[in-house]
């Protein structure tokens, strides 16, 4: 039967466009459940991880949220690495599919919408966030609904959808707390388009009222530790301005936040809000957060939550232009932007992707990805640990505690160390310093993460009892900053005093 014929029915037509987004986002989703195996954890998978185990309503390095299905995923699937990170995955396909429906939302055919998502799908901080549970991950979601159910307000004018978008923010501000910059961009939306209408609607504030009592628990939780994740913030913004982390922003939003290749099409979809009266506030909703990271000196990848609104709109503006265009033009046109979006996307996935096990595609990734080089080492320091602790007097076994510091060692020694009956890791680091030392105090210390120096400082007694490395001799931090663990006394201070003047942010 002919195409004309066979999807004649809008209904056929609708489920056909969704069946297209459908198979991108789940192709996603197979490459990242059949590579998620291959190495081992983050050293921030870690941290939630570990923090998954006390769940409270908040902690010092981010809200509750992401600890929390963490929790669930432990659960379920123990330390299967799939399972702990299918959510991930699941939220990665579900934003890949939302932004081909915001480009069918904004008028856009099959074509459009598979654009839109493709040029999503192929980027790099969506592909990266596939491959770890992190809450970036889930900010992403957030950022996207959000804009998502903007767009159905101002398409219907049905007021209504305010709740969920009061939702979807009380949600991202139990999850990240840099969503406040895009609620800033969407206020400033609000007032400076003539959607400030809804200023003075009722379902508006209603939405207001549900962010708030979704993200009460949270503001608490800060009140009763004296905002400590504001002090934290603070410190890490410091930090990475003096790193140099915080340098390229600009740069990072056309080869990070976004597929390179998609470049000219989120540029279109920016111009495209600003020149729509009706969709104008997206536009502010972009702009306002860009300037005020900038400003601010936020990290490049801050920003990526944004872009698949504009590639939604940006898909629609240039198949509004190249139905202008001859045939040949259009397939032109066509053919050289998918060649060069599949081929970044090519490329970012042998960069965030571990597609391999072994071999060339493994040595590219792990010479160029920082991220992936923190996934090895972690079972080998915990089985270190264990051969020092069996290696000492039984007396000295039964007082024995652990010293980490840093929170990937942490919850390495938490999680991991769970089979070889390790005790409770002692951590300074952010919400492992909320939970204390233990009682009664242990008397033998097993020390990692510190220098020679550092160690000595803090305990009586250290000597060098064991090396940090792993088996296949990729440097990253653990084997090049903290190479040696050390067997030590308790402290040169009391408990209480060691305590109190050793709190870290991590």
């Amino acid at each position: 039967m002919p195409n004309s014929v066979a999807f004649e029915n809008p209904d056929q037509r609708k489920c056909f466009d969704l069946a297209s987004l459908l198979v991108i986002a789940i192709s996603i989703a197979l490459m990242h459940l059949l590579t998620n195996s291959r190495y081992g954890l983050h050293r921030d998978e870690l941290q939630f991880l570990s923090d998954a185990r006390h769940l409270d309503w908040g902690f010092v390095a981010y809200p509750p949220m992401t600890p929390f299905l963490e929790n669930i995923s432990l659960h379920l699937f123990g330390l299967n690495l799939v399972g702990l990170r299918l959510f991930s995955v699941i939220t990665q396909s579900l934003v890949i599919f939302i932004t081909g429906r915001m480009a069918w939302e904004l008028g856009g055919d099959r074509l459009t919408q598979i654009t839109a998502a493709l040029s999503v799908a192929l980027s790099p901080l969506p592909l990266f966030e596939g491959t770890e549970f992190q809450y970036s991950s889930f900010d992403l979601l957030w950022w996207v609904l959000i804009a998502f159910f903007v767009i159905r307000l101002l398409k219907t004018e049905d007021p209504r959808w305010w709740l969920a978008i009061g939702a979807s923010i009380g949600f991202g501000l139990q999850t990240k707390y840099s969503i406040l910059f895009f609620i800033a961009g969407l206020l400033g939306g609000l007032v400076l388009t003539s959607a400030r209408r809804y200023l003075v609607n009722r379902w508006f504030w209603m939405a207001v009222a549900l962010a708030l009592v979704i993200f009460l628990p949270n503001i608490i939780w800060q009140v009763r530790h004296d905002f400590i994740s504001y002090r934290f913030l603070q410190h890490i913004h410091v930090r990475d301005v003096g790193q140099g982390r915080t340098n390229g922003f600009i740069r990072g939003q056309f080869i990070i936040c976004a597929n390179l290749a998609a470049a000219p099409l989120w540029i279109a979809g920016l111009l495209g809000y600003f020149r729509d009266r009706r969709y104008r506030m997206l536009a502010w909703m972009y702009v306002i957060p860009f300037m005020l990271f900038l400003l601010a000196k936020g990290r490049d990848y801050y920003l990526a939550p944004a872009y698949p609104m504009l590639m939604a709109m940006g898909a629609v503006v240039a198949e509004r232009w190249i139905a202008t265009r001859s045939e040949i033009a259009r397939r032109s046109i066509g053919g050289l932007y998918f060649a060069g979006v599949i081929t970044y996307g090519f490329f970012a996935i042998a960069l965030l992707v571990p597609l391999q096990s072994s071999g060339p595609l493994k040595r590219f990734a792990l010479a160029n990805n920082g991220d992936l080089r923190e996934e090895f080492g972690w079972t080998e320091l915990v089985q270190t640990v264990a051969a020092i602790r069996d290696s000492l007097p039984k007396d000295q076994q039964q007082n024995l505690g652990i010293v980490v510091g840093n929170y990937g060692e942490q919850g390495a020694i938490e999680i991991l160390g769970a089979p070889y009956q390790l005790p409770p890791p002692i951590s300074t680091t952010n919400s492992a310093w909320l939970r204390g030392y233990p009682t009664p105090q242990p008397t033998t210390l097993i020390v990692i993460g510190f220098s020679q120096r550092g160690a000595d400082r803090r305990f009586t007694g250290c000597r060098w009892a064991g090396h940090n490395g792993n088996s296949e001799g990729i440097h990253n931090e653990e084997s090049k900053d903290h190479p040696d663990i050390f067997l030590c006394g308790p402290p040169r201070t009391s408990w209480p005093d060691f305590w109190k003047d050793n709190q870290n942010f991590g």
